[in-house]
């Protein structure tokens, strides 16, 4: 059901107004809208609405040189620095392909999205942004002082829809899918778990099985899936950055999975959050609502995928981390080592 806008444009613009220093999102929660729907009262005032179809989207970015992609959900933010590019349309998956720029995108969620031109005491501050039916992000490309701005200014002419209206209608949000298991169906879960032979297969398995990600892990077992101690969380941090092992670090939400490749240098711990400063690539992370992680082993063509993967109290993904396993970057020999030390969980002990 289509929800609109609880407060006018102009009251949206007033608190924006008072709580200058908030960032959006949280003002949003504060005042029980939307992200989305605080950018669309600014629009015609440093905002733009754009075509929200990543296809025009991302064969316009690649021209603003180096930005900074930014993809979250409720508890990780994943923040990576690198060019646009390589990017390979589908009709339900479509994917960036770049050297830093890694990307999974999931187009039906792609509904809503905005040119911003924001003003800030270190000059103008330009992104886009995308948002699903229900305003949350989605998806969102900050330029940097080296981008491109013709580039941008080219891009926001092509994408802009000439909408002016300053509401937007949104959608009730999706509720999270708790762990949806089916003990019944363990025997044969774990026969053709053992003839994978590509992660991607899994989801394909669990959906007709009628279970999920996470309660297929529930009654797996070992090998198939350990419990850890959610507080492995910064034990597995700490210890891929004093390995110096590289790693792959999947973040995502519903309409777009971000993916960072290489090591992890610096850690910083800031009240709640725990965070890797690196120059290139950030991550912070409210560890403390990290309910679930398991250690996870598939077979595939290359050998065992390995994965660390954390969940809320919800049921939701909330980050992945897989070795980096490339011709002369092979990190899975350390990765096991990594998480074989990992404590395990004092209960989820697999059903019969």
């Amino acid at each position: 059901m289509a929800q609109p806008n609880v407060l006018r444009p102009d009251e949206i613009r007033d608190a924006l107004t008072e709580h200058n220093k908030l960032r959006a999102r949280d003002l949003a929660k504060n005042l029980g809208i939307s992200e989305a729907q605080i950018l669309a009262a600014q629009t015609g005032a440093g905002v733009t609405r754009i075509n929200a179809n990543p296809d025009m989207i991302m064969t316009q970015v690649p021209s603003f040189g180096e930005v900074m992609a930014l993809t979250r959900n409720e508890w990780c933010v994943h923040e990576r620095v690198g060019a646009y590019g390589n990017y390979h349309s589908g009709a339900h998956a479509s994917m960036i392909l770049a050297d830093e720029i890694d990307l999974r995108i999931f187009r039906s969620h792609w509904m809503h999205a905005f040119a911003v031109e924001k003003e800030s005491e270190a000059g103008t501050k330009r992104s886009l942004q995308v948002f699903d039916a229900a305003g949350d992000s989605i998806h969102k490309i900050h330029l940097r002082a080296e981008s491109d701005i013709q580039g941008w200014d080219a891009a926001v002419t092509a994408l802009a829809t000439g909408e002016v209206s300053q509401t937007l209608e949104v959608t009730d949000r999706l509720v999270a899918e708790p762990a949806k298991t089916n003990p019944e169906k363990r025997d044969i879960l774990l026969k053709e778990w053992d003839l994978m032979t590509d992660t991607h297969q899994f989801m394909r398995l669990t959906a007709k099985l009628k279970m999920n990600r996470l309660g297929a892990y529930r009654i797996a077992g070992k090998p198939y899936a350990r419990a850890l101690a959610p507080s492995s969380v910064q034990d597995m941090l700490t210890q891929v950055q004093t390995s110096g092992a590289e790693v792959m670090v999947f973040v995502g939400n519903r309409g777009c999975i971000q993916i960072h490749s290489g090591p992890i240098e610096k850690l910083v711990t800031m009240g709640q959050w725990e965070n890797v400063m690196d120059p290139r690539f950030n991550l912070h992370l409210r560890a403390d609502h990290v309910a679930e992680v398991w250690a996870v082993e598939k077979p595939t063509q290359r050998g065992p995928a390995r994965s660390f993967e954390a969940f809320d109290a919800e049921g939701s993904l909330v980050f992945q981390v897989f070795p980096l396993a490339k011709e002369g970057r092979d990190n899975r020999d350390v990765w096991r080592s990594i998480l074989e030390s990992l404590p395990e969980a004092d209960v989820m002990e697999p059903a019969e």
